[in-house]
């Protein structure tokens, strides 16, 4: 089986994890027990976890020119990803400051810093992500250079998923270059304006789409086919931080290696329970035979 080549445009942020038994409420200070200092943003977090899941992966965006960016840099080097072409910004990297209850729920706060001034495309960016057989984007950076790059792939023949978070309007213009948008009810809500029960709503700007429901698994859903319902993987939650990020890495490359997508979506959902069970979202992020564990485990 060939190797898929990804190509990520995204954020990079530094993540300031910390837990509690509780999630403190609006002004409330509560004793926490654990923190941790890791890489990563939702475009750092998925070209990790697309690595991990098997696939070669190449990442475009930027960092600052402070510590945190020196230490992204470098953890997401180590972890295999190509970053020849990820840039540095004078100023601030990203910062998302994490707070994790003891359910394993979260309280997310971002901080964009170089992200925001990662904007128009280089020719060599833009080639990287006609190389590839998969384009992976998200919303933390400008939604003009999201475009960019998946008007790019649309002329190079490269697959696009578009993981639509956080939730924000996209134009036309994005919509109709997407292979696969991969959004959760909220995002979904915010897209289509109608309940989140109702996925085939999203077909009315993508040909296909997986709408994710956390423990209630995720729905599978394509123009002129019935929907399908995905089961989640049951697991011990510890921390569901970057599980969306191993889901949409994990589809990318199941697709890309040819398989069907309702197969690609049982085995990403397997790739998200994995990710749960370990505090830190690039730490937790899944390496394939994790994910092929739980995907092989019996109903």
């Amino acid at each position: 089986m060939q190797q898929t080549r990804v190509a990520v445009v995204g954020s990079a942020n530094m993540d300031l994890v910390g837990t509690a038994a509780a999630l403190p409420r609006p002004g409330e200070t509560v004793l926490g027990s654990d923190f941790v200092m890791l890489p990563g943003g939702k475009g750092a977090n998925q070209a990790v976890a697309a690595v991990r899941a098997g696939a070669s992966c190449v990442f475009l965006g930027a960092i600052g020119s402070d510590a945190f960016g020196v230490t992204l840099r470098a953890r997401i080097t180590a972890a295999g990803v190509d970053t020849a072409h990820l840039r540095v910004v004078y100023g601030a990297s990203g910062v998302a400051l994490v707070m994790v209850g003891g359910a394993g729920e979260n309280a997310i706060l971002v901080t964009p810093g170089a992200n925001e001034a990662f904007t128009g495309l280089t020719e060599d960016e833009l080639a990287a992500v006609r190389e590839a057989d998969v384009l992976v984007a998200q919303l933390e950076v400008p939604v003009e250079t999201v475009t960019a790059a998946a008007l790019a792939a649309r002329s190079a023949g490269t697959r696009v998923v578009l993981n639509a978070a956080p939730a924000r309007p996209v134009p036309a213009e994005l919509l109709a270059a997407v292979d696969l948008l991969v959004v959760n009810e909220t995002e979904a809500h915010a897209l289509t304006g109608r309940a989140a029960d109702e996925p085939t709503a999203l077909l009315d700007l993508v040909p296909r789409a997986v709408l994710t429901l956390g423990g209630h698994g995720a729905w599978y859903v394509e123009r002129d086919r019935p929907a399908v319902h995905v089961p989640a993987v049951k697991v011990d939650v510890v921390d569901s931080t970057a599980a969306g990020d191993a889901f949409t890495a994990a589809l990318a490359v199941a697709w890309g290696e040819g398989r069907e997508l309702v197969e690609a979506v049982h085995w990403a959902a397997a790739a998200g329970a994995a990710c749960v069970r370990k505090l830190g979202a690039s730490v937790a992020l899944p390496r394939r035979v994790e994910i092929d564990e739980l995907f092989s485990r019996p109903a």
